[in-house]
């Protein structure tokens, strides 16, 4: 079987390529630059150099592909949702092309909405895209990473963590690694067929205030967290260079998730995984924290 992987050096990519080695694959991986691929890697895959933005290459480099495991790339434009809607179309003509099998795409909570979710509407509608080709798919619904506080590393040495959702609002958090599990395993079962959405919760679910006390035993720093206000948020946003239609499509992601949301899939032995937040932040973010005076 050859097994096509994107954003083969990210969050979740990472482990999906060495799961699939481990396995005894040798996937194709598509990336913009081989070279961020570890050394050793190297050798135990085939590296196509691709912009997954790009119809015609994203096509070039899946022909005779059986199976793809399919991640929007991290918008880097002014409007992410562009930047979406131009990875839908290169993802659904390559499947469509090239008759390939199946895709596991990697999707969200909050995609179930289609609409009003921010930057998630991009995903939802990757989805309704792959759907109406009548491929075989399965859409994980992934829920809040845990490698999203490495992108908050300055506010974690700094003890607070600010937020726009509700301090007691639980949400599924997880670890890329699990959701690469899943991935995987979808990718390798030769036992299922047509569409599928499968959620992956995490352990359990987490308010901010738990994940606060939980960083605060794990790290050995004492880390809060406050709410503060949508156009706070967006004040900070702005500073941070990211223009009107990036901001909306980030904030829109929480403030669309706060009032009664529920996913789609309940809480279930399917959807848990079993890697802590706990566990993954004394690996994670101890050593990066640096030392407690």
């Amino acid at each position: 079987m050859q097994i096509a992987v994107t954003t083969p050096t990210g969050n979740v990519g990472r482990h999906v390529v060495a799961m699939l080695v481990r396995a005894g694959v040798r996937p194709r991986v598509l990336l913009r630059e081989p070279g961020r691929l570890a050394p050793d890697l190297r050798r135990e895959v085939d590296a196509v150099q691709v912009d997954q933005h790009d119809a015609e290459a994203v096509v070039a480099a899946t022909n005779d592909v059986d199976a793809v495991f399919w991640v929007d790339p991290t918008p880097g434009g002014e409007d992410p949702l562009a930047d979406h809607a131009r990875a839908t179309t290169a993802v659904v003509r390559a499947v469509a092309e090239n008759r390939i099998g199946r895709v596991v795409f990697q999707s969200s909570v909050g995609a179930e909405k289609r609409q009003g979710a921010g930057e998630i509407d991009g995903l939802a509608q990757t989805e309704v895209a792959l759907d109406g080709i009548g491929v075989d798919v399965t859409h994980l619904r992934c829920g809040y990473f845990f490698t999203n506080l490495e992108l908050q590393l300055d506010a974690l040495r700094a003890g607070c963590l600010q937020v726009i959702l509700p301090l007691d609002q639980p949400m599924p958090w997880v670890a890329p690694r699990d959701i690469a599990e899943v991935a995987v395993t979808r990718l390798l079962s030769p036992d299922w067929s047509g569409r599928h959405v499968q959620a992956v919760h995490g352990p359990g679910d987490l308010t901010w205030r738990e994940v606060a006390e939980i960083l605060t035993e794990a790290t050995g720093r004492r880390i809060g967290v406050e709410r503060i206000t949508d156009d706070a948020m967006r004040a900070q946003l702005g500073q941070a260079g990211l223009g009107d239609k990036a901001i909306e499509a980030i904030v829109g992601m929480s403030t669309s998730l706060r009032e009664d949301f529920v996913p789609e899939q309940p809480r279930s032995v399917r959807t848990t995984t079993p890697t802590t937040l706990a566990a993954w932040a004394y690996e994670r973010l101890r050593h990066r924290l640096g030392d407690v005076s």
